[in-house]
């Protein structure tokens, strides 16, 4: 007997792209779509329900996002591996996802046998990384790892952070885009050895680097 088809969810707020998938898909034999998810928390929702062997997750969509999505399936112990499959390779997108727990990641002018190989290679353990994805990662290796102090602009993104700014606000006031901001909230993180933003927030008052009077 031929073995079983590997069970795809796809998970993207465009629906034109999810047909494109679902059709191309159709004709390959042994991937096969069980479902669909327009945004975050309904992939979740959808990967718990039909337990599929692989999700491909966009990371940009409305409501939840693709990276509270895979980490989300990560805490509730999902089976389904993971494939980002996104338009999006920067530090910003490629580090929180990889971190997240996903799989692999691939660009969406990756082509059908790209892939499908993919997908294969996830469901069997293995990881598949875009070439501008592994460039980004080695990069980071590379990187110094959590040292010295917080730059000037570093600690400004910070202080805005902890009077309850969003990345937007803060890109706002410093006259900056949210990507950069995210980028130093990125080595702030890495700096301060924190996960996330009220960590950093607290180890920082912890450490005197932000006064309480400032907030």
């Amino acid at each position: 007997m031929p073995p079983e088809p590997i069970r795809v969810l796809i998970a993207d707020d465009h629906p034109v792209v999810r047909d494109g998938l679902r059709g191309m898909f159709a004709s390959g034999g042994d991937i096969e779509v069980v479902g669909e998810a327009s945004d975050g928390r309904e992939a979740v929702d959808r990967a718990l329900a039909l337990e599929p062997d692989v999700v491909l997750m966009d990371l940009r969509m409305p409501g939840t996002d693709g990276v509270t999505a895979i980490r989300e399936l990560a805490s509730l112990g999902a089976s389904a591996r993971v494939l980002v499959l996104t338009t999006y390779d920067t530090d910003s997108d490629v580090l929180p996802a990889i971190e997240a727990g996903a799989s692999g990641y691939l660009l969406k002018d990756a082509s059908p046998d790209e892939l499908r190989r993919a997908i294969r290679a996830a469901h069997e353990g293995g990881t598949v990384l875009a070439p501008s994805v592994a460039s980004v990662l080695m990069a980071q290796v590379r990187r110094p790892a959590a040292a010295g102090p917080l730059s000037e602009r570093e600690l400004e993104v910070l202080s805005l952070i902890a009077k309850g700014r969003g990345n937007r606000e803060t890109a706002a006031e410093l006259f900056i885009s949210e990507a950069t901001v995210k980028t130093h909230l990125m080595h702030v993180y890495a700096k301060l050895e924190v996960n996330d933003r009220a960590a950093a927030v607290a180890v920082a008052y912890e450490r005197g680097l932000l006064q309480p009077r400032g907030r």
